[in-house]
């Protein structure tokens, strides 16, 4: 429900499309995956909202990047927000990074093995978050309005 609609914008903003490249397998995966911390209320991690915008309402980016900043990747995640390159991240940092439950629901929602999900997610967060924050920071509103509002 909301992930396919998540993972069809977000593929659409990673320049996926409807082919086969990157971007569409990745955006339904992170569309997946933020649908799934939608559904938990920021409850996977984000729940103490270190950063004042983790894990509300529409918009489980926040709580995700805390997530990922508590599991030591804030280097990466930071590098995500600002304008310089993206550091990369690994599969198994995210797999890592990411409770269980969460990441088992994401791969048996799209079909794929857990470590395939977090490898997908590895690839296409960094881009994604990046396209999300063009001013290096998280904008505010529903993940929805902004993801159509980069799209424009």
């Amino acid at each position: 429900m909301a992930g396919n609609d998540l993972g069809s914008l977000i593929g659409g903003l990673l320049g996926g499309g409807q082919s086969g490249s990157g971007g569409g397998n990745g955006g339904k995966i992170l569309g997946a995956l933020l649908g799934a911390l939608m559904g938990a209320g920021g409850q996977a991690g984000g729940g103490q909202a270190a950063g004042s915008q983790a894990a509300v309402g529409n918009n489980p980016l926040g709580g995700l990047l805390d997530m990922l900043t508590k599991s030591g990747l804030a280097d990466q995640a930071q590098s995500w927000l600002g304008t310089g390159d993206n550091k990369p991240v690994s599969g198994a940092q995210i797999a890592e990074a990411l409770p269980n439950a969460t990441l088992e629901h994401v791969a048996q929602q799209t079909g794929v093995s857990s470590q395939q999900a977090a490898d997908e997610i590895a690839q296409s967060l960094p881009a994604a978050v990046d396209k999300l924050s063009p001013t290096g920071s998280l904008p505010s509103g529903s993940l929805e309005d902004i993801i159509r509002q980069q799209k424009l």
